[in-house]
């Protein structure tokens, strides 16, 4: 399992950082699948993440959506986008995880 090896990832302390912030948001919830974590809300989904060899990946499931004032988001799917962190940053993470759920909620 994928949360398994990010349990054991030099980059633990930001993968559970970031996963404490999203379970702070009322209603998520954590499904652990062999290849990525995700997190949905009643809704559906609203991203996924794993460690990397630089930190962590959040990929937004529907990130082409969200205002990406900040230029951080990375991709060019048709709707999935990538915030990449190698340091945590709950301001960031918020401002499109916030976005992210109001999206999920419009669908």
């Amino acid at each position: 399992m994928q949360f398994d090896k990010d349990m054991q990832s030099p980059h633990r302390e930001l993968f559970e950082a970031a996963r404490a912030l999203l379970f702070s948001c009322e209603g998520i919830t954590e499904t652990k699948k062999p290849r990525i974590t995700t997190y949905s809300d009643a809704n559906g989904g609203i991203c996924h993440m794993r460690t990397m060899p630089h930190g962590i990946d959040l990929g937004f499931l529907k990130g082409v959506y969200l205002d990406d004032k900040f230029d951080a988001l990375k991709g060019t799917g048709k709707v999935m986008r990538v915030l990449s962190l190698d340091k945590m940053d709950q301001s960031l993470i918020s401002h499109y995880l916030d976005q992210a759920i109001r999206v999920n909620a419009a669908d």
